[in-house]
């Protein structure tokens, strides 16, 4: 999977960095067409300034279908294990609608066909 990430208004370490390729990568366990992911990183300011929430969204890309969550948690290694948790149920859904509507066409059909001689 190819991964961007998006720091806004600060300078994401590499350490974290490293830490969202490494859970995202687990992802394609569950589903190995995964194409493009985009991770924004982002301080949250609550009602007073000292408190900073961390926000993450991320959006992966399969074929047909974009999937989006959006975390807040007081660190950005537990707002990544949010948004993993969730993406894996969003995906395991994507993956029984596929299943559920495959058309009537692809399952197997045995014709016989008369040879003329």
């Amino acid at each position: 999977m190819k991964l961007q990430v998006h720091s806004v208004h600060f300078d994401a370490d590499n350490k974290l960095l490293e830490f969202i390729q490494a859970k995202l990568n687990k992802l394609d366990t569950f589903y190995d067409k995964i194409t493009v992911g985009e991770v924004f990183l982002r301080l949250d300011k609550g009602e007073s300034s000292k408190t900073k929430n961390k926000l993450l969204e991320v959006k992966i890309s399969l074929p047909g279908m974009i999937l989006f969550v959006k975390q807040k948690a007081k660190t950005f290694e537990e707002a990544v294990d949010n948004a993993i948790e969730a993406l894996k149920i969003q995906i395991k859904k994507f993956k029984q609608k596929l299943k559920d509507n495959k058309p009537y066409a692809l399952k197997p059909i045995l014709m016989t066909m008369a040879m003329d001689s």
